[in-house]
């Protein structure tokens, strides 16, 4: 009987993390790649067989990240030496020729399964990658969320089997193909989210080997791993602050997990000394944005906050407040989402801005009738869509929408005070992005939303609007109105 033990480190959603913060407590920093690097060189100093695996999002975040487009991401996450990547769908925000050039930067293997050029039938990524450790062989594969189809809804040369059985089948295929190579351990590398996991490993055949499903997406915080169909499921949370650890023990005749340990390990300067080397090359980008980009832009009354994407929040009112203004429409629609910073203020620079809402897309203004739009809200506002996974948006102050988990049912939205009629026009302005995926998103499709007429592009930039503004107003405030209420 040959058994190893082996240790696997795995991260998601870093979202351009870098640096550490104060975490509350005195003299104590928390997260940052600085102090990532030190645990993970603490680790592979102390055990014998170390891995260490990221599932997605990588990249879009943080200024600097947004500044060199993921290519500093990119060389930082090449000092950090993970042994696999998978792909994320923020992966795919600089558009998909920028992500095949990182793809070539990338020191590590990136491998997606389920990502094809459709006319040619070619996965896009490197399928899977074999590890050979202390007499082990161990399968990485990836899948991606639905979502990154969204980021590509205009390229026609790309698809993606994305349903979860689909997803399934592509594991399959996989881990068919190399079994014979005598895998003794198969890790499902996904960044679907976890509810989507959890729904994946239960239709994984048992003879397809799959050991362990490292999650990423949705953002969950774990206490301990789940177990479905015998595949152990885990996820990291988000950013810098944890890292997950597995410490397992593999049977080599039974090519299976005899023992394991999880733990979420968070990252402070009393747990290690942080990487010196890292943080001479973070602050070598760092110096660069702040030179640029550490300018005065306004000045809140207060601090504005984002503490979660599905509820109505401060900082989500003003900027649905501010791009509401200059569309000169009934409703908007900000994805909570693109706000990518939890506080913002009372002291805002342009470099607190770019980090803060890193998307320049478009928006467009909109008509559509009542019962239209009464249809658009009961859908977003549905607590399926609330569960860390969906699309969730900011609205602006003209709206008061009322929903009814229970019942699961819309009962009360208004404009201007004033109950919406089913027949009657109102106008209103999404993001260029929400517009290309409107059907899944919002429940209404392309043509309800231009049949109307008198579709206009608003701004080609909404960060300019949005910088515009900020500059030519100071002393702003925001507050929580009920603009969305759940019962």
């Amino acid at each position: 009987m040959k058994r190893k033990k082996f240790t696997i480190l795995h991260s998601n959603d870093m979202h351009g993390d870098f640096f550490a913060e104060i975490s509350g407590r005195p003299g104590e920093l928390i997260g940052g790649l600085a102090l990532l690097s030190g645990y993970i060189n603490k680790v592979r100093r102390e055990e014998e067989n170390v891995l260490y695996v990221i599932s997605g999002d990588m990249v879009q975040g943080s200024i600097i990240d947004s500044e060199y487009k993921g290519i500093s991401t990119i060389e930082i996450m090449n000092y950090l030496g993970p042994d696999v990547v998978a792909l994320g769908n923020h992966e795919f925000d600089y558009g998909l020729p920028h992500l095949l050039f990182l793809e070539k930067m990338a020191n590590f293997p990136i491998v997606n399964a389920n990502l094809y050029i459709k006319k040619y039938n070619r996965r896009l990524m490197k399928s899977h990658h074999i590890i050979k450790m202390a007499g082990f062989d161990i399968l990485f594969t990836g899948i991606l969320t639905e979502k990154v189809i969204d980021s590509l809804a205009m390229d026609k040369l790309v698809g993606s089997f994305v349903s979860i059985e689909e997803a399934g089948k592509e594991v399959g295929k996989i881990t068919d193909a190399y079994k014979n190579s005598d895998i003794d351990l198969t890790i499902l590398l996904t960044h679907i989210g976890f509810d989507s996991d959890k729904k994946l490993a239960a239709v994984l055949k048992p003879e397809w080997g799959v050991d362990m499903i490292i999650g990423g997406h949705s953002h969950t915080i774990l206490d301990r791993p789940e177990k479905i169909n015998g595949i152990l499921i885990a996820q990291a949370g988000t950013g810098t602050n944890q890292v997950g650890r597995f410490d397992i023990v593999v049977d080599d005749d039974t090519n299976s997990i005899v023992d394991y340990k999880w733990q979420a390990i968070t990252i402070t300067n009393q747990l290690v000394q942080p990487d010196k080397k890292l943080v001479e090359y973070i602050d070598s980008f760092k110096k660069e944005v702040d030179r640029k980009y550490n300018i005065i832009l306004t000045k809140f009354t207060r601090k504005l906050t984002h503490p979660k994407r599905e509820t109505e929040t401060t900082l989500g009112n003003l900027v649905a407040d501010v791009f509401a203004s200059g569309a000169d429409t009934d409703v908007i629609l900000i994805g909570s989402g693109s706000i990518r910073v939890k506080e913002l203020g009372p002291v805002v620079t342009l470099k607190d801005l770019m980090s803060c809402f890193p998307y320049d897309d478009s928006l467009g203004r909109y008509s559509v009738r009542g019962y239209e739009l009464r249809r658009i809200f009961g859908h977003i506002m549905r607590p399926e869509n609330r569960d860390g996974e969906g699309e969730c948006y900011q609205v602006n102050s003209k709206v008061k929408a009322v929903y009814e988990d229970k019942r699961k049912k819309l009962v009360s939205l208004s404009v201007n005070g004033r109950q919406v009629e089913d027949d009657r026009f109102y106008t209103i302005c999404l993001q260029g992005y929400h517009f290309n995926n409107c059907r899944s998103y919002l429940n209404v499709s392309q043509e309800e939303l231009l049949k109307s007429g008198g579709a206009k592009i608003v701004t080609t930039s909404a960060f300019e609007m949005l910088k515009e503004h900020l500059r030519s107003n100071q002393n702003l405030k925001s507050a929580i109105e009920g603009r969305l209420t759940y019962l």
